[in-house]
Parts: structure tokens; C-alpha cells; sequence
């Protein structure tokens, strides 16, 4: 299994296109194996979670997310986590043990980011 975590640093970003990196998170028998920063190659309409995707992620962790991006998760088969916050190892760990759940923290308009639930 593979989990991307969209951060700036080690920590989780609040929103999913315009962070730094996404920390890619490897993972067997429930425990993080391996983790790598691939740099945001750029915020377009549909092209980040495609390009995941075909990088192997299974589950995504953000702060927010737009409902597009969303839903090329969903047809692609991707789980989305959104409305995480701190640090990214933390909250991946938080998710193997079954304690982070998506608040289901979508944002519908860049210009109202405050309805994102943790835009910075």
C-alpha cells in the first residue's frame, strides 16, 4: 500500500494542490516501510490525482481538497482523508490504526478557503 500525505515540510498542508510536496508513505503488515518527497509538479484541474494515481498511491491525506480532485480519487479508487492536520508520519500512523477519519472537508470555491477547514 502506498499513502500520499500532501505536506509543506513534514507537516500536512491545508490544502491538497497547492502544497509543496506530498510525502509518499510505503507501507506492509501495517507499518510505514519506506517514505519518499516527490515535488508538486504543479496545481491543474484533474492532473494531481492522476498523476498519484499512477505513481501507486492508495490513500491520500490532506487538510482540504476540492470536490474535482475528489472525485478522480474516487473513479481511480483512491481513499480520500481530508480535514487532517500536524504531522504527516503521525497521521499516517493515526490512519493505520484506524484513528483518522475524513471529515469530508471538500472545498467548493478557492475564494472562500476559510470553508476548506484549514487552508494556510
Amino acid at each position: 500500500m502506498k499513502i500520499a500525505v500532501a505536506s509543506n515540510g513534514k507537516d500536512i498542508f491545508g490544502h491538497f494542490g497547492h502544497c509543496e510536496t506530498f510525502l509518499l508513505f510505503d507501507v506492509e503488515n501495517g507499518k510505514i516501510t519506506g517514505e519518499q518527497s516527490v515535488p508538486n509538479p504543479g496545481h491543474k484541474p484533474g492532473f494531481l490525482p492522476n498523476f498519484l494515481t499512477d505513481q501507486g498511491v492508495n490513500v491520500i491525506i490532506a487538510g482540504g481538497m476540492g470536490g474535482g480532485a475528489v472525485d478522480i480519487f474516487n473513479e481511480r479508487g483512491v481513499e480520500v482523508v481530508v480535514g487532517a492536520e500536524g504531522d504527516a508520519c503521525q497521521a499516517v500512523e493515526a490512519y493505520l490504526c484506524g484513528e483518522l477519519k475524513s471529515t469530508g472537508s471538500v472545498c467548493h470555491d478557492h475564494a472562500f478557503e476559510s470553508e476548506c477547514g484549514g487552508h494556510k
